[in-house]
């Protein structure tokens, strides 16, 4: 994934220590060390409050938009819109629940228990989702009302 460079960039702007991050979050700066190196995935629910907090959408971290963020955009991930829009997304690309766990490299399982809501998508399937199929991360998880995002996809270049 590509989020390293913009966590640090944003941190480092806002004149901001990895301790000082890290306690934003509630884990210790070792591991915020490890997010921003990308040695660690940073779990989804630690990206939107960064996003938060630094006022730029997911989009941007993941490097879909240099627009930093989007007009009426939500502060919260909504599990119940998610899960409809992953559903959405996987039946409009004609994908069973088998072949997006194909290209995600999960289990059928994990695929179901998104879309049931019982699980956030991990940061690296969002990741691989938005970029392969030019859709974006903040839409699939409700904090947009738009599908769609500026840059081409990563993964189809």
């Amino acid at each position: 994934m590509l989020y390293n460079e913009r966590l640090k960039y944003l941190r480092e702007r806002a004149g901001l220590t990895q301790k000082e991050v890290g306690a934003l979050i509630n884990i210790d700066s070792g591991t915020y060390c490890h997010y921003e190196k990308e040695e660690l995935l940073i779990p989804i629910k630690h990206l939107n409050t960064l996003c938060n907090y630094f006022s730029v959408s997911l989009d941007y971290i993941f490097k879909f938009s240099n627009n930093k963020t989007y007009k009426n955009i939500k502060q919260d991930i909504n599990k119940d819109i998610s899960k409809e829009r992953l559903k959405k997304f996987r039946k409009d690309n004609n994908l069973t629940q088998e072949k997006l766990a194909k290209i995600l490299n999960i289990s059928r399982t994990t695929i179901t228990e998104y879309e049931r809501g019982t699980n956030f998508i991990a940061t690296p399937f969002l990741y691989t989702i938005s970029s392969k199929f030019n859709i974006s991360a903040d839409y699939l998880l409700g904090k947009i009302d738009n599908p769609t995002h500026s840059k081409k996809s990563f993964l189809n270049k």
